[in-house]
């Protein structure tokens, strides 16, 4: 499978988990998309910065656009990249948040958390 691929079929395995295995239905509350939004913004920016700077590099056949490493750095914006990091990373971006947050909201109804205790971490208490 391409990196294409792979993204679009990750967005649609989340949101069926969402809509109908969780039932969490994040995707339809406006608070989901505020926070996503601003995920995102950060994401871009770290994408950017390490695809930019050539840290991160894409198989042009595996992706959306035209990749030519000889030719230098990716575009900042076009060729199905935006901040020069390929759609595809903001697919997998969404996934994995809304992945994240159902999970949260789905065993938080269920009661599961772990008992916050107060004091020096275990590996700091007298007499161990």
């Amino acid at each position: 499978m391409t990196y294409t691929q792979l993204a679009l079929a990750s967005v649609i395995v989340v949101v069926v988990i969402d809509l109908w295995l969780l039932r969490t239905r994040m995707v339809l509350r406006p608070a989901f998309w505020v926070s996503y939004a601003i995920v995102a913004f950060f994401q871009l920016i770290t994408n950017g910065m390490f695809t930019g700077f050539g840290v991160v590099r894409y198989d042009g056949a595996a992706i959306l656009g035209e990749t030519s490493p000889e030719i230098g750095p990716p575009p900042m914006f076009g060729e199905w990249r935006i901040a020069f990091a390929p759609v595809e990373d903001l697919l997998f971006g969404f996934a994995l948040i809304l992945l994240t947050i159902a999970l949260w909201v789905f065993w938080g109804r269920r009661g599961v958390q772990r008992t916050p205790r107060s004091g020096p971490p275990i590996w700091r208490r007298e007499g161990r």
